[in-house]
């Protein structure tokens, strides 16, 4: 692995006022250097937007990102809410039900009273960082095939697999099948990047500005928006992979005059990293996830 020194440089962490973003940040944030930030976190780009406790390992941080934001961020506009906890990690099962019922109120909010939604589940099945969408899929209450009488959200789902596995853009798969059926809201699970590894399995975000599949892994697919859909589509996922980078500039950058900054090689900066546990973290957040959307849709009734 070949190494070299380079200047000092420091990140500064700035206010989250949208008028003074940090300009080295959105430098960062349009790859402009090789320390970039890599992640599908609102959040991140804006670290100081204040949070609201709900427990004392549950914080939910909402932020909203106007066309002026946007433009700065490279980040689409809308609604962004954060769902921090450390249930996930420390084990806590017995927490699990109040995390996704916080997860579904931040949902409920967004989905404004539909009642035909269309769970698409992105991923990789075969990939376990990737696979947040399937295991998500598998625990849904699916209800659109049934006659459950009025006031019943007919909820259906469809797990397309991966363009290399398939030949076929997902994009492709769901336009098909929201065009065919019709929903009047679609809810896009996905696994996500973050900028830092404390948030891995630890952070879950909904948004209405849709999502763009492998854009927090350089691996940009077709977005998945009310634009491209024409229909409101809500965004669900929770981060389960870190780059490299992220970790190496976490790791070198405390004191300049005792830990000299180095520039690693493009191939080490490029590894896609996960937890060693992280079979089962897709598997608790998932729990959570399907256990929030069917929350939204039937409440504890159906349950």
């Amino acid at each position: 692995m070949k190494l070299k020194k380079i200047e000092n440089k420091q990140i500064p962490q700035n206010s989250h006022d949208t008028k003074n973003i940090d300009k080295n940040i959105l430098q960062e944030k349009n790859a402009k250097k090789r320390y970039v930030l890599r992640t599908d976190m609102a959040m991140e780009l804006m670290p100081e937007t204040k949070s609201k406790k709900i427990t004392e390992k549950l914080k939910r941080i909402d932020l909203e990102i106007d066309e002026s934001t946007s433009k700065r961020l490279k980040k689409p506009k809308g609604k962004y809410i954060t769902l921090e906890t450390q249930y996930v990690k420390d084990g806590e099962t017995n927490e699990y039900q109040r995390v996704s019922k916080a997860l579904s109120d931040a949902i409920s909010g967004l989905v404004k009273g539909a009642k035909k939604p269309l769970v698409a589940c992105l991923g990789n099945p075969k990939m376990t960082a990737d696979s947040l969408g399937r295991h998500v899929g598998d625990r849904l209450m699916v209800t659109r095939s049934l006659d459950f009488g009025d006031g019943i959200a007919e909820l259906s789902c469809i797990c397309p697999n991966v363009l290399g596995v398939t030949g076929v853009e997902s994009f492709d798969i769901i336009k098909g099948v929201v065009d065919r059926t019709n929903p009047d809201v679609v809810i896009v699970v996905d696994s996500l990047a973050s900028a830092a590894t404390s948030r891995l399995a630890s952070a879950f975000q909904v948004s209405d500005s849709g999502i763009t599949p492998g854009s927090g892994v350089s691996n940009h697919r077709m977005r998945f928006d009310e634009k491209s859909l024409r229909r409101p589509v809500i965004s669900v996922g929770v981060p389960l992979v870190v780059y490299a980078s992220t970790i190496i500039y976490d790791a070198i950058k405390g004191d300049k005059k005792t830990k000299p900054k180095i520039e690693f090689d493009d191939e080490t900066l490029n590894l896609i990293v996960t937890p060693k546990d992280i079979d089962l973290l897709v598997e608790d957040c998932a729990i959570i996830i399907a256990k929030a959307i069917n929350l939204t849709f039937f409440g504890n009734e159906m349950l």
